[in-house]
């Protein structure tokens, strides 16, 4: 175990460790914005992964039906370990070989969470955002995603919703409902600080994504710059190297959030 202290995730009574994991690399190879290619980890590799991924104390699984086959994935391997973990999804976004195609309608939203729970072999997700693309203000405004997303939790299907967006006009809106946000932010890019702050005043939990800037960044450095932040709730860091992983949250482990203004 890695020493990770967890942390509450706003106001939902969920706890994640500060590290999460995101589970795009298991599932998804093209269409990638990483400075590497890579390839698929096979069934084996993948199991042993995520079973290193629990054994190290993280407990947040990040996924989402664009992410290829990590839905599946994680329902095959992590399935008879599903109280272990908090499950992290999303709808609103589909990859195929023609690219991303979105849809925020009420039926594609309903569909889109129903899919995922058989995939990943569970009655409900812990927690689920929009996965929005950089109109995401339009998206809130326009469509049923927002009133869809409530109704799902009223049922009982997801415990928490809330949004991975793109802008911070965007954030700032979802903080109106939103249990949860996930927003890009690391020290070359604060432009969602202010947002993190009135999160934090307002009891939303915050995720963070793309914390190390998709790898341009030395993962220390990067780690101990977004957890220093006390609105922040977790840093979801994808990967394929369970090494990786042991040092990362060895890092993790020995940072404090520094209370008082930040960025």
């Amino acid at each position: 175990m890695s020493g990770m202290a967890r942390r509450e995730l706003g106001t939902t009574g969920l706890q994640v460790a500060p590290i999460g994991f995101g589970a795009f690399k298991i599932g998804r190879n093209t269409g990638i914005k990483y400075p590497r290619a890579y390839e698929l980890p096979d069934d084996r590799q993948t199991a042993e992964l995520l079973d290193t991924i629990l054994e190290l104390g993280i407990n947040l699984i990040d996924t989402a039906p664009a992410y290829g086959l990590a839905e599946e994935r994680i329902g095959k391997h992590l399935s008879i370990r599903r109280a272990e973990f908090v499950l992290s999804g999303k709808a609103g976004e589909q990859f195929d070989e023609r690219g991303s195609r979105y849809d925020f309608s009420r039926d594609a939203l309903r569909e889109s969470v129903q899919t995922s729970l058989r995939r990943l072999r569970t009655d409900v997700l812990d927690l689920l955002l929009l996965h929005t693309h950089s109109e995401d203000v339009a998206i809130l405004r326009e469509t049923d995603a927002v009133a869809t997303l409530q109704d799902l939790k009223s049922e009982g299907l997801v415990r928490a919703i809330g949004m991975s967006g793109k802008t911070p006009a965007g954030a700032a809106a979802a903080l109106a409902w939103a249990d949860v946000l996930m927003v890009e932010y690391h020290c070359e890019d604060e432009s969602h600080a202010e947002i993190l702050r009135r999160a934090q005043d307002r009891g939303v939990g915050v995720l963070v994504k793309k914390g190390l800037a998709s790898g341009r960044l030395p993962a220390e450095r990067a780690i101990e710059f977004v957890l220093h932040n006390p609105a922040v709730d977790a840093l979801v860091l994808g990967g394929l190297n369970p090494g990786h992983f042991r040092e990362n949250c060895r890092v993790a482990a020995t940072v404090r959030p520094v209370e008082g203004p930040q960025g």
